[in-house]
C-alpha cells in the first residue's frame, strides 16, 4: 500500500494518532501538558514515530527523514527537561511550549512531504520537477507555527497571573 512496509504503515498510522492528539491538545489546553493524559499520549506516539523513522530505509540510507526524527527525539528531550527540572527557571512553561510546538511543526512538515510525494498515487502532488514548491508548503507551516508560538505565549502570560 502505497509502497509503504508494515513497519512504515505502523509509522504513518502512529504519527497520524500523534497530529490528532496534538491538535486537540492545542485546541484544548492551548499547549502539550507532558502531565496529563492527552500529552502523554502525543509525547509517546511522536517518541515512537521518531524512533519508528530512524530504522525506515525505503529510499537508501540515512537522509533528511532521519535527521528530523534524531532532532525531533532531541526537542522531546529538551521540553521534558523544561517540564521537570529548574534548569530553564521561570521560563520554564514558554520554553517547555517551545519546544514540544516544534515537534508539531516536524510532523507537520515531513507529514507534508510524505503525502505530497505520495498522493495521489498515479501523479503525486510533489515530483524531483517541482519540488521547488515545498519551500511554499513549508514557509506557511513556519508561519503558522510562529502565530501559534506567539499565542501560546499570550496564554501563558494571561494564565500565569490568575
Amino acid at each position: 500500500m502505497f509502497g509503504l512496509t508494515v513497519l512504515g504503515i505502523a509509522h504513518t498510522a502512529v504519527s497520524l494518532v500523534a497530529i490528532a492528539a496534538g491538535a486537540w491538545a492545542f485546541a484544548r489546553d492551548k499547549v502539550i501538558e507532558p502531565g496529563n493524559r492527552l500529552g502523554k499520549l502525543y509525547l509517546a506516539t511522536t517518541a515512537f514515530t521518531a524512533a519508528s523513522g530512524l530504522v525506515i530505509f525505503q529510499h537508501g540510507g540515512f537522509r533528511i527523514g532521519h535527521w528530523f526524527a534524531v532532532l525531533t527525539l532531541l526537542v522531546i528531550a529538551a521540553g521534558t527537561v523544561a517540564a521537570t527540572t529548574l534548569l530553564f527557571g521561570r521560563a520554564a512553561r514558554y520554553v517547555q511550549a517551545f519546544f514540544y510546538s516544534s515537534t508539531m511543526l516536524i510532523h507537520l512538515i515531513t507529514g507534508s512531504a510524505e503525502t505530497l510525494t505520495r498522493l495521489p498515487p498515479s501523479a503525486p502532488l510533489m515530483t524531483a520537477a517541482n519540488a521547488f514548491l515545498f519551500k511554499y508548503v513549508i514557509g506557511g507551516l513556519v508561519l503558522a507555527f510562529v502565530v501559534g508560538f506567539a499565542f501560546q505565549v499570550r496564554w501563558l502570560q494571561v494564565s500565569s497571573k490568575r
